[in-house]
C-alpha cells in the first residue's frame, strides 16, 4: 500500500500541473488512465459501481463525483481531483482541490482551511483514538472558520477494496466510534462548502453539487496506522504524522 499510496501521488502530481486555463475535464481524465497505466497500475475508479471514467472532476460548486465531459475550464475555478488506483491488488485513494489560474482570496482561504483540516484529521488518528477524535478535529477546524462540513460523504477504511470499514467521517464526537489500532488503513477527505452543507445529486446520478450554488473543496489522503501514529500513503514522501 506504501507503492501504490507512492504511484497515486506521483499521478495527482501531474493531473495537478495540467490544470490550466483552457484544459478540459476530459483532457484530465485521459491523463489520469495513461499515468496510471503506463506506472503498472489499473483505474480503480473505472467501472466502480458503474462509475464511467477514470477519474472525479468536480468544478466549483461540484461537491464530488463529477464526471469528466468536456468542461473548458476557465480562469479562477476550483477544480477537485479525486483519484484511485490497484496496485498488486491493493487500493490508493486520495485527493485534492487546485485553483485554476488566478483565484479569489476566499477560494483561496477555502482551499487552505480544508488542507489543514485534512492535516488535522490525519495527526488525530493516533493509536488508542477513536474515528470521532477524526471527525472532531476536521469539524471544528472547518466550523470555527466559517465553512460547514458536508454530511452524508465520508471518509473509509481501504485496503484491498476501496470501501472498507470503519466509516470516518469528518464530523463527530471526540472519544467516540471504532478504536484505531495499529494495522488499520483508513482514507480521510473532508469536504467542505463555502456556504450551507446541503447538497443535490445530478440527474447523472453521480455528480453531487451545492445546494445554495456556492463553492466546494476536498482533499484526501489513505494512511495506515502505525505503532508510531498515522503514516501518510498517497504522499511522495510518505511519513509518520505528528500529534496534533
Amino acid at each position: 500500500m506504501r507503492q501504490a499510496g507512492r504511484l497515486l501521488a506521483e499521478v495527482l502530481e501531474v493531473l495537478s500541473g495540467m490544470v490550466q486555463p483552457g484544459s478540459t475535464t476530459s483532457e484530465l481524465d485521459r491523463a489520469a488512465n495513461r499515468e496510471i497505466r503506463r506506472r503498472g497500475c489499473f483505474p480503480g475508479f473505472l467501472g466502480y459501481d458503474g462509475f464511467p471514467k477514470h477519474l472525479c472532476v468536480s468544478v466549483n460548486d461540484q461537491v464530488v463525483h463529477g464526471i469528466p465531459d468536456g468542461l473548458r475550464l476557465k480562469e479562477g475555478d476550483l477544480v477537485s481531483l479525486d483519484c484511485g488506483l490497484v496496485y498488486r491488488d491493493w487500493w490508493a485513494d486520495a485527493g485534492v482541490t487546485v485553483g485554476c489560474g488566478e483565484i479569489d482570496s476566499e477560494s483561496t482561504r477555502l482551499i487552505e482551511v480544508t488542507r489543514e483540516a485534512l492535516h488535522l484529521g490525519v495527526a488525530a488518528a493516533q493509536p488508542g483514538n477513536r474515528i470521532g477524535d477524526i471527525g472532531n478535529a476536521v469539524q471544528s477546524h472547518v466550523e470555527n472558520n466559517g465553512f460547514s462540513i458536508v454530511r452524508g460523504y465520508t471518509g473509509h477504511g481501504i485496503g484491498r477494496d476501496m470501501h472498507e470499514d470503519p466509516e470516518v467521517p469528518n464530523h463527530g464526537t471526540a472519544g467516540r466510534g471504532v478504536e484505531i489500532r495499529p494495522g488499520l488503513c483508513i482514507a480521510i477527505e473532508p469536504i467542505v462548502n463555502e456556504g450551507a452543507p446541503g447538497t443535490v445529486v445530478r440527474p447523472d446520478g453521480w455528480t453531487v453539487v451545492t445546494a445554495d450554488g456556492r463553492r466546494s473543496c476536498y482533499f484526501e489522503h489513505s494512511i495506515a496506522i502505525t505503532q508510531a501514529g498515522p503514516e501518510v500513503l498517497t504522499s511522495l514522501a510518505p511519513r509518520v504524522a505528528e500529534r496534533a
